[in-house]
This record gives structure tokens, C-alpha cells and sequence, in this order.
């Protein structure tokens, strides 16, 4: 009964072989591998040219002349690499609207809530430390319009 069907008179019939095709199914199919071409070809022109992630230099003259137990930073490492930024939203927003200049760390440690006068007294070579990550993930911190000695130029990107 799978291969009859009822037609509009009531009576059972064979159901017509209708040869399936795609038509013009070469032009679909040529059309569709030049699609995916054109829309992945970033990712072909790219691949195999990833730029290695930059090293910050601590090695600044500032830290150098520091004892060894003061070479610390307002948070831990791991910390200050993932939210750094945020860290200095949060001193912005509570120095500017709050008058709050103090930071405690861990460990109790007291600090001036400034990236001028707290980060940049350590971290003094901006080119290699703050330029050197922020070109590698493209990103401006609007920081600088304030927070810079208008003496120095910003790093150009390589």
C-alpha cells in the first residue's frame, strides 16, 4: 500500500516514478565551495602566523634598587594579569567620586590607589611592560590621555 496513493477520482493508483535530480546541482555545488572559500579565507591567509605572546620586562631600574622582600606588587601576579584594568577602574572610580586614596592589599599593605604614582614608580619602562601587551591584544587604554608624562612618546606597534 506504500507505493499507491489515492488520486482525486477515489481510485488507487501506482504512484509515478519521478527520477529525483538536482538540477543545475554542479553550479550549487561549485557556488557553495566558492562561498565557503571566500568566507574562511581570513582564517587560510592567517594561519600558521600567530605572534608569541610578549614577556613584560620587570627588570626596571626602579625595582632593581628595591630589597628584594619589598618586590611586590599590589596584588598577586595571576591576578594582576587578568584584571589589571579592573583594579584600575575601581581605584578611578573610588579616588574621583569617593575622595578614597588609600589601597589596601593582602596582607595588610598599605598603597597609594594612583597608576601614575603607584604602578609607573615600578613599572617606569611603559614601552616594554604597558605597550609591549596592549599592541599585542590591540587594545588603547584611555589611561594615557591623563596618566602620562607628555614627555614620553607611546610605543608604535611592530
Amino acid at each position: 500500500m506504500d507505493d499507491k496513493y489515492k488520486n482525486e477520482f477515489g481510485v488507487f493508483a501506482e504512484r509515478p516514478k519521478v527520477e529525483k535530480k538536482i538540477y543545475d546541482g554542479k553550479y550549487i555545488f561549485l557556488g557553495l565551495i566558492i562561498f565557503f572559500a571566500v568566507v574562511t579565507s581570513p582564517l587560510w591567509q592567517n594561519l600558521g602566523k600567530a605572534i608569541p605572546a610578549p614577556v613584560p620586562k620587570l627588570d626596571t631600574p626602579a625595582i632593581q634598587k628595591l630589597a628584594e622582600k619589598d618586590r611586590k606588587c599590589v596584588q598577586p601576579l595571576a591576578f594582576m594579569r587578568a584584571n589589571h584594568m579592573q583594579l584600575l577602574d575601581t581605584w578611578r572610580t573610588e579616588v574621583v567620586r569617593g575622595g578614597n586614596r588609600d589601597f589596601v592589599g593582602p596582607g595588610g599593605v598599605k598603597y597609594t590607589a594612583s597608576l601614575q604614582n603607584t604602578c609607573l614608580d615600578c613599572h617606569s619602562n611603559k614601552a616594554q611592560f604597558c605597550d609591549q601587551c596592549h599592541n599585542y591584544v590591540a587594545v588603547t587604554p584611555t589611561c594615557w590621555g591623563c596618566h602620562l608624562d607628555m614627555t614620553q612618546k607611546l610605543a608604535e606597534a611592530k
